[in-house]
């Protein structure tokens, strides 16, 4: 049957109510009135006196709909207004300000207004221009630093496994969730060349996400444990904006070391956000490093581990210790030299920036 009308609820819910709230008899009654195809079935009856009970109204239910907020000239105008204002102010505290979503905020901020979010890293390019000025060797003191996931591949896709048989095998395919991965971390320095990988793992040696707690540790037991080779005083030492990165106790403990040499996210230095092209690691070595180690096809996260430390060993030129301290040490003549083209081209994009 149709959605019922008007009057035909009116109608059920007088024969309901006649038949003493019977939904069977009401049922029956109904079927004197409708063809055989077209009779409104118990579900419908049960359906329509429920929304009477409940709203005292024959009509449907209205279905409250999301309010989509456009981009018109008066959202122009007030976002416009709100940037005059406070060009600092970050678009999801600008959308909330504003009452508008932070998508809209964000397509009027770059469509209709033609804005960039290129206030911080326009202060750290300046920033960078003159140490380089100052120190034309600024870039070599630099610990360009890290993270990057190597996802074991492999796991069966749903979508592209067929089984062929002339009966239904029964067969069940139990696979991951999600696949293996190793987080690796790693440092780069122009002298001493990579310092790493350092794999996350627990103490019982199982993979585990980077948090605030093992990123100080690795701090701690690797990175201040292989830096014999670099003047603490001669340093700097850069990190991205991570959560783990910037957590007041990983910043204390970065400015133990480092004291103000620190470019990092609420540091000293402030590093800007997506400037993936201004540090070496993302410009070029967990890409370098990604096209090789799949290449014989890992079956397993410990064969895909020795084939990240295997990499780095063999295309810095260096041996591993059975620690694998620092790979690129400074008597290698080709890390040191790979170490410093590579910082010098990563820092080149901070001139061509503006």
């Amino acid at each position: 049957m149709n959605r019922p009308t008007l009057e035909e609820r009116y109608q059920i819910i007088q024969i309901y109510i006649g038949n003493q709230s019977s939904i069977r008899a009401t049922y029956r009654q109904l079927r004197e009135f409708y063809s055989a195809h077209n009779s409104p079935s118990e579900q419908a009856i049960r359906r329509t006196m429920d929304r009477f009970r409940t709203t005292y109204s024959l009509n449907d239910a209205i279905t409250p709909t999301r309010q989509r907020n456009v981009r018109t000239e008066e959202n122009i105008a007030a976002v416009n207004e709100s940037v005059e204002e406070d060009r600092n102010l970050s678009i999801r505290r600008r959308s909330q300000e504003l009452g508008l979503c932070p998508s809209t905020t964000w397509k009027i901020l770059r469509k209709d207004l033609g804005l960039h979010d290129h206030h911080t890293r326009r202060s750290f390019a300046d920033w960078a221009l003159g140490q380089l000025e100052t120190d034309p060797l600024f870039y070599r003191k630099i610990v360009f630093s890290d993270e990057a996931h190597f996802w074991l591949n492999g796991f069966v896709n749903k979508q592209n496994c067929r089984i062929w048989s002339e009966r239904n095998p029964q067969e069940t395919l139990q696979t991951p969730l999600y696949p293996e991965k190793s987080t690796v971390w790693c440092g780069l320095h122009a002298v001493v060349g990579i310092i790493g990988p350092y794999f996350f793992k627990n103490e019982a040696g199982g993979r585990v996400t980077v948090n605030g707690d093992c990123y100080r540790t690795m701090i701690n037991d690797f990175l201040f444990e292989n830096m014999d080779d670099i003047d603490p005083d001669e340093m700097w030492f850069k990190q991205d904006g991570a959560t783990c990165h910037t957590a007041t106790a990983t910043i204390d403990l970065l400015k133990s070391k480092f004291n103000d040499k620190l470019i990092s996210r609420n540091g000293p230095a402030n590093w800007p956000p997506r400037s993936c092209d201004l540090t070496p690691l993302d410009y070029f070595l967990w890409g370098h490093v990604k096209s090789l180690v799949y290449a014989d096809k890992p079956a397993t996260i410990d064969a895909l581990e020795a084939n990240i430390i295997r990499v780095i060993c063999d295309r810095m030129g260096q041996q591993c210790s059975k620690k694998w301290p620092k790979i690129g040490r400074p008597e290698c003549a080709s890390s040191r030299t790979a170490a410093v083209a590579i910082c010098r081209k990563s820092f080149s994009n901070v001139n061509a920036m503006y």
